[in-house]
């Protein structure tokens, strides 16, 4: 097995654990406060849609990491711990200088989430504002932090972040010498909007959009998109990774102060 395809397999996997948390989800219990079902019965068993629910995201995690591997070493950006292990080489090793900015920028995450959070509830309808913080208790911890910290790193840094910065540095360097910064910070800025953007239908999902919720929605998310994508452009991939787990400890530990 050669180097692109170890590369390709664990970061694959790492991705796919992410996807398969998703059947810790209680469907019922989140079904039952969704103002969309209309207390409505599902239309097949929970355990049915779990599973029908683990193929789409399958196949996007395999895009995605299909092409980091064919693209992010051309644009300087990296996968460290990964890497090593691809190349049989030690994976603590590689993952050590990473720890450290990925704890710095998932605390400052949870703090600007959080904060984002108190900031702008007060504008939103107060019965968005209880499923909401419903939804959030009802999310399991395993699943926060393997499809959350893992999963939509695979997605949005490694697939489209890279996919963005490759795109600029193909047609506007014509694929010569590294990327210029800007086309990173151009892509770290898409790519965190994106994320932002793609929490929308569970918003939709708990009570309609409109817009001081569509405002709150994308802009939570997107300053965690920006650090995230600092971290994956400056360190690694799984430094944006500690740092998506660790803001969501932070956030699940300080929900039960904030009220």
């Amino acid at each position: 097995m050669n180097y692109r395809t170890r590369l390709f397999g664990g970061i694959f996997v790492a991705g796919f654990i992410g996807v398969l948390s998703i059947v810790l989800i209680d469907v019922e219990a989140i079904v039952r406060i969704l103002p969309v079902t209309n207390g409505t019965t599902l239309p097949m068993s929970p355990w049915l849609i779990k599973v029908v629910g683990l193929i789409q995201p399958t196949i996007i995690v395999a895009a995605a990491a299909f092409v980091g591997v064919l693209l992010a070493e051309k644009v300087s950006l990296s996968a460290p711990a990964f890497e090593a292990f691809a190349r049989g080489n030690s994976i603590a090793t590689a993952l050590r200088p990473q720890i450290v900015p990925g704890l710095v920028g998932g605390l400052i995450g949870a703090v600007a989430v959080l904060s984002t959070w108190i900031a702008a509830r007060a504008a939103l309808p107060q019965d968005f504002v209880a499923r909401a913080e419903q939804f959030n208790r009802l999310l399991p911890i395993p699943m926060r932090l393997l499809y959350g910290g893992i999963t939509e790193e695979v997605l949005v840094r490694w697939g489209l972040l890279t996919l963005l910065v490759w795109a600029c540095w193909k047609v506007f360097q014509h694929g010569q010498g590294k990327p210029k910064n800007g086309y990173l910070v151009a892509a770290i800025l898409v790519s965190s909007i994106v994320f932002g953007v793609g929490h929308l239908p569970i918003a939709v999902a708990l009570g309609g959009l409109n817009f001081p919720i569509g405002v709150f929605v994308v802009t939570a998310n997107s300053i965690f998109g920006l650090i995230a994508g600092y971290l994956y452009w400056r360190k690694g991939l799984e430094a944006a990774i500690i740092a998506h787990m660790l803001t969501h400890l932070g956030i699940v530990s300080a929900s039960h102060f904030v009220r």
